[in-house]
């Protein structure tokens, strides 16, 4: 004789359970960003990152449009130029030494094809755009708890 089951029919809605989790951008960003201007000097750059607990932060133009990003890393090339030539650092300004091609991504794009552009792209954060204005950032570690919540949501 078979074992039968004593749970009964499940209802329909049982077995179509809404996938609720956010899974977007936007709901994992960065939305209070520590920005840079232009002319801003280096040294005013490395004293934020020291302040802020961050490594890198958009550049905005006078018209707050996104031209550039700065990062530890663009310091660290100043720092070692102004070393090697024995210049010092505080006449540089952030024009000079940030990335001014800057990969951005949509508020609407899923974490999971962000994570995609991350591994593509190999960068440390990414600008987040709405019709071309920066509304926020969002880093490879926001990724990462953006899955650890999706985990413990749905994964298990």
């Amino acid at each position: 004789m078979g074992i039968k089951s004593f749970q009964g029919v499940r209802s329909k809605e049982e077995a179509k359970k809404k996938y609720n989790a956010p899974i977007l951008v936007e709901d994992y960003m960065t939305k209070k960003l520590v920005t840079f201007t232009p002319d801003q000097s280096i040294l005013e750059v490395m004293e934020a990152f020291a302040k802020h607990h961050i490594s890198g932060g958009p550049v905005l133009d006078k018209n707050g449009f996104l031209v550039g990003i700065i990062s530890e890393a663009d310091c660290m090339k100043q720092i070692s130029e102004s070393r090697y030539f024995n210049q010092p650092i505080l006449d540089k300004s952030v024009e000079r030494f940030m990335t001014k091609d800057v990969e951005t991504i949509p508020f609407d794009m899923s974490i999971f094809d962000a994570a995609g552009v991350f591994v593509k792209h190999n960068r440390r954060r990414l600008p987040v755009m709405k019709n071309d204005i920066l509304v926020g950032q969002i880093s490879r570690k926001d990724i990462v708890i953006a899955a650890l919540k999706l985990s413990a949501q749905n994964w298990k």
